[in-house]
């Protein structure tokens, strides 16, 4: 992992174009995703938000092309006929031949066209696309494993519509098609196999082994080089998938991952060391909130805090203007998403909150969907008796008020004896005797189907916190996706991350991590590691990440304990913050955003296209090697490093009289009065 110097602008509208020498009118470029238009996991995202720079670049030249699934596609998807002679030949030739293919517009930010494949539809050539597999490729897919069987006919009509594609240019055509994750991965091999005129390009975002590896509790990433690779898939019943992969990543003319700690796993366990790394970005406008997002933050922790106050009614003895909020959210991988490091080191700062007489609160909750049946009906009970309690208040409040008022009007001040008659009295009491309780606020706010073994709450158990009034830290098991339908805790994700003080992810297994980077970019400082995509990029690109708000846990390096006690010292040091200290934190937070914005990290993207253009069409397109991010330093003057030094913001130097724009090994120096941000590594 390079440790050189890393720059970085306020404002990514500076920033020169970059000057490539690819004409891009002759070429078209298919991007193929099992997401696309079918929301699964985090490919889905990474597809949806880069859609718009991509189309930018590519015009009317570009398609996304996923599986057809009806209940998606008349939310997102705007049905047409297709603009493109030979696409609109290839998807008629393709109907009349068995197929149903749908062409339509994404209905997102940039909508893209869409070219949609009916699995289903095409099932009944299911056997016989697998014994041409095993013919041609010796890959062998059997017939219980759902998953692998959609892949085998989505590749098989992938490298169907390419191949159809292509024999309906009346040109030449240079075709570029990229191929996310395994399940779309078959169709480049595919297309390898049958000399198809397309350069290919595979992104994987994870690698199948690796997943579950670490899922098994094993010291995977000191051990890389000792694993056998074919057994361990075939221990696990996925030998069939990872030959998918593997034969993916071994066939594409640009093999990519989405971070350095990714590509590791990948030269090991796919035997092919990536091309370039691609890391994940975000569209930040959308997130975006200016001067407001302390304000956005203080409404959406008022929400929170309703919430709180009905479910722990009866036990609320401890002041909400003292309470931290923080979260881990994500796929409900117990080890892999580091739930159980967090929950050990919660047990560990409750107790240094106790010894040290702290009058903070802690307040975790676990957002993961598990296997539910229906709300605890204990948590409903405690949101009905808040609602109940701010009626009463409000009724008592109005008779008050109307009392008041008379006595005023008569020039007479009001006896505060005389405002509250005996009925006042006595729904106040009856609203205080509701809020008693005979058991302790519930732990899960849904009643679990396999509650006994349920890995988190057998940890909750084991550790022995209950939410009872002697801890200092509470803990709120969500097992749903946040909704703002909810009657529980009615907030999209969004608002909820934004009304947290912190969110905490120390994952053992995380390509990437897209729920810091969405901390990141509202505001929210985040724990991540260095096993963690987005950790290992924070950790290239800023010298102190802490200073603003991205604390990075070693969990490389350090046994489970040490890691385990440093992620305590950085919850307890955050506990410690007043409200002005993390108000500023947020804001350098906050700065950091347009790092992870699409239109510097998707130059990667444009980088490994024309790589993969170029291994293809080596006649027509000239790459040369670069790296998308490298620097040449200019000489400073000691002035500005007297300037650098004396900055007040721990490694954030800012100056106005050099601009620079630092992308793609390209320097500009120029006078103006851009703010500039460098990160120095080391002199």
């Amino acid at each position: 992992m390079p440790l050189a110097r890393s720059f970085s602008v306020t404002s990514l509208s500076g920033l020169d174009e970059w000057d490539d020498e690819f004409d891009l009118d002759d070429a078209v470029l298919f991007e193929i995703a099992w997401e696309v238009a079918n929301k699964v996991g985090g490919i889905y995202t990474v597809i949806q938000t880069k859609a718009r720079l991509t189309c930018e670049e590519w015009g009317e030249n570009y398609f996304l092309v996923g599986p057809y699934m009806e209940s998606n596609v008349r939310t997102q998807v705007e049905l047409i006929e297709p603009t493109n002679a030979a696409l609109r030949r290839t998807i008629d030739k393709m109907n009349s031949s068995g197929c149903k293919v749908y062409f339509g517009r994404w209905l997102i930010e940039g909508s893209p066209y869409v070219v949609l494949l009916d699995v289903g539809f095409t099932a009944w050539s299911l056997d016989r696309w697998k014994s041409e597999l095993w013919e041609n490729c010796s890959i062998g897919v059997p017939w219980f494993d759902r998953e692998a069987n959609d892949a085998v006919l989505f590749g098989f009509l992938t490298a169907w519509l390419l191949g159809e594609y292509a024999a309906q240019c009346e040109d030449p055509p240079h075709i570029l098609a990229h191929f996310h994750e395994w399940l779309a991965g078959l169709g480049l091999v595919l297309c390898r196999q049958r000399q198809l005129p397309v350069a290919t390009i595979f992104t994987t975002h994870a690698t199948l082994l690796g997943r579950y590896l670490c899922a098994g509790n094993v010291d995977f990433y000191n051990n890389l080089a000792e694993f056998n690779v074919d057994k361990e898939a075939g221990d696990r019943q996925i030998y069939h998938r990872y030959c998918l992969e593997r034969a993916a990543a071994r066939c594409a003319h640009v093999f990519t991952t989405v971070s350095q700690i990714t590509a590791i796993e990948a030269e090991h366990l796919l035997k092919r060391k990536p091309d370039i790394v691609t890391p994940n970005g975000l569209n930040v406008k959308k997130f975006s909130a200016m001067h407001e997002f302390q304000n956005l933050h203080a409404q959406s922790k008022a929400r929170i805090q309703e919430f709180i106050r009905g479910h722990f009614y009866g036990h609320l003895d401890f002041n909400l203007d003292k309470t931290v909020f923080l979260f881990i959210a994500g796929r409900y991988e117990f080890s892999n998403k580091g739930a159980d490091i967090f929950l050990e080191a919660l047990a560990r700062l409750n107790y240094l909150l106790r010894v040290n007489h702290s009058d903070v609160t802690v307040i975790a909750f676990f957002i993961m969907p598990a296997r539910t049946n229906n709300f605890n009906v204990e948590t409903l009970k405690g949101q009905a008796v808040r609602k109940q309690l701010w009626d009463t208040a409000q009724t008592v409040k109005e008779r008050f008020g109307k009392k008041l008022y008379e006595s005023l009007l008569v020039g007479q001040l009001p006896e505060v004896s005389k405002m509250l008659d005996k009925e006042d009295f006595t729904m106040m009491k009856r609203a205080i005797f509701a809020t008693q309780r005979q058991c302790l606020p519930p732990i899960c706010s849904h009643n679990m189907l396999e509650d006994s073994t349920d890995p988190i709450l057998t940890c909750i158990r084991r550790i022995g916190l209950f939410n009872s009034s002697q801890d200092r830290v509470k803990v709120v098991f969500h097992p749903e996706f946040l909704s703002s339908t909810s009657p529980l805790l009615p907030m999209d994700y969004e608002e909820f991350v934004r009304g947290c003080h912190l969110g905490v992810f120390p994952s053992y297994y995380e390509p990437w991590g897209y729920t810091p980077a969405e901390c990141t970019v509202m505001g929210i400082p985040s724990v991540s590691t260095n096993l963690s995509g987005f950790g290992c990029f924070m950790e290239e690109h800023i010298a102190d990440p802490s200073a603003y708000g991205i604390y990075i846990l070693d969990r490389r390096y350090r046994s489970v304990d040490e890691s385990c006690n440093q992620l305590t010292s950085f919850l307890f040091q955050f506990c410690q913050q007043s409200r002005r200290q993390r108000i500023i934190q947020r804001n350098r937070t906050e700065r950091l955003s347009d790092l992870l914005d699409w239109r510097y990290l998707g130059r990667y993207y444009v980088s490994a296209r024309h790589m993969a253009l170029a291994k293809a069409f080596p006649d027509a397109y000239v790459y040369e090697p670069h790296d998308p991010t490298s620097v040449s330093l200019y000489i400073i003057s000691v002035l500005f490093l007297k300037h650098f030094i004396a900055s007040s913001e721990p490694s954030l130097y800012s100056f106005t009289a050099i601009t620079a724009s630092v992308f793609l090994g390209k320097l500009s120096i120029g006078h103006g009065n851009i703010t500039v941000r460098i990160w120095f590594h080391s002199f």
